[in-house]
């Protein structure tokens, strides 16, 4: 089984800068589609970016512009670049994905989630 690993959660200052990875437990590990959703308190997940296979991106109306999504599937890893970050950004982060891996396929994984946290 492959599962998937968020890091570079945090606490920043408004307008600062975060990236967030996803992992791939498993090496040779290789994302298709690929996504990230967010989850503040109160409120229902909701999707932030997703990449398809095609490396075609979309983005939530209120994060276009500011996040940008990606993937390396050398390292097995995927990633949130956040800029100009507001205190609305505030959620714990979920990181989504299809993999293909050695021939087999692990569909709609979910890491554990990463927090961030925009303040002063």
């Amino acid at each position: 089984q492959v599962q998937l690993v968020e890091s570079g959660g945090g606490l920043v200052q408004p307008g600062g800068s975060l990236r967030l990875s996803c992992t791939a437990s498993r090496s040779f590990s290789r994302f298709n589609r690929m996504a990230w959703y967010r989850q503040a308190p109160g409120k229902e997940r909701e999707l932030v970016a997703i990449i398809a296979s095609t490396n075609s991106t979309n983005y939530g109306d209120s994060v276009r512009g500011r996040f940008t999504i990606s993937r390396d599937n050398a390292k097995s890893t995927g990633y949130l670049q956040m800029n100009s970050l507001k205190p609305e950004d505030t959620a714990v982060y979920y990181c989504n994905a299809d993999v293909y891996r050695l021939g087999s396929r692990y569909f709609d994984l979910w890491g554990q989630g990463t927090l961030v946290t925009v303040s002063l």
